[in-house]
């Protein structure tokens, strides 16, 4: 412990491009990249870290926007959640938007970035469970202009991992054009740390749901027998119709299927989850529950 403040970086390096961003991490291995700032400089001046240098990404101008590719969305890993809240990405990409709104306060959303909510990988980033409800892929960017791609999902769950000298450059998106949400709870009104999040969206062309449950784990989780369940329920071709006891049911799969009853003890008996671990249930099918039925609506 020490009171005194912690010690600057020796070095900054501000690249203009994406391939010369990667260069100087490869110069200098024990570089840090830094976008927003927005948790990284809270690490610092708590003293939990002290870089030895960093790579600064605010110049690069290339992965600050966004561009249509083969039915998808590329997304600049520089973007900012304010950026991804305004109308005409609402109108590409609505879950995603909404959980750009509510990422935070002003300073917060100005600052952060895409990039950053996915390297962090903290379990409360509101982009998270949405990124895994599409099903969306990442764009490596590596030495020596190498390219490569990974599903979100995998890095988030520590199936595959960054390497030395690499840096997340882009965001694949699939355009569904079919209704999306994104609900949070937190323990306080307005935007916060959320308590829970639910992102839902519809797959109409493969008459499937994708629903994605964040901050009550370390990564986001999928019910996926919740998820086929449901569709099953569906009448896609009588304006995606479906009865309202499968809203309630779905919420309560969900929630089961992410917070599972405690294991049973050696006399066969199953214990009672504590009333916080109740309470975090009942929420996560409360917001499972009304989110199919504000994308169904």
């Amino acid at each position: 412990m020490t009171t005194h403040a912690p010690q600057a970086a020796q070095a900054v390096t501000l690249p203009t491009t994406l391939d010369e961003a990667v260069a100087a991490l490869a110069a200098v291995p024990a570089a840090v990249p830094v976008a927003g700032g927005t948790g990284l400089m809270a690490a610092v001046n708590s003293g939990q870290l002290r870089p030895a240098a960093l790579v600064g990404l605010g110049r690069i101008s290339e992965i600050r926007g966004w561009q249509y590719q083969d039915g998808h969305a590329l997304l600049g890993a520089g973007l900012t959640h304010a950026r991804m809240g305004r109308p005409d990405f609402a109108a590409l990409i609505p879950a995603l938007a909404a959980a750009a709104r509510a990422a935070g306060p002003p300073q917060i959303r100005n600052a952060g970035t895409l990039g950053g909510n996915i390297a962090s990988a903290a379990p409360t980033g509101d982009a998270l469970p949405v990124l895994a409800a599409l099903e969306a892929t990442l764009i490596i960017a590596g030495p020596d202009g190498a390219r490569r791609e990974m599903p979100v999902s995998h890095l988030l769950a520590g199936m595959e991992m960054l390497r030395a000298g690499e840096l997340i450059g882009y965001v694949r998106v699939p355009l569904l054009h079919a209704p999306q949400v994104f609900l949070k709870a937190t323990g306080r009104t307005g935007p916060g740390r959320a308590m829970a999040s639910v992102a839902l969206v519809l797959d109409p062309a493969r008459r499937g749901v994708r629903c994605a449950v964040g901050a009550i784990a370390p990564m986001p989780l999928r019910p996926l027998e919740a998820e086929q369940w449901v569709a099953s329920l569906i009448d896609w071709d009588n304006g995606r119709a479906i009865v309202p006891e499968a809203l309630h049911a779905f919420g309560e799969y969900v929630a089961a299927a992410c917070i599972p009853e405690a294991a049973p003890a050696e006399d066969g008996s199953v214990p009672q989850l504590p009333p916080a671990v109740l309470h975090l249930r009942r929420t996560v099918a409360a917001l499972a529950r009304r989110a199919l039925g504000r994308a169904l609506s």
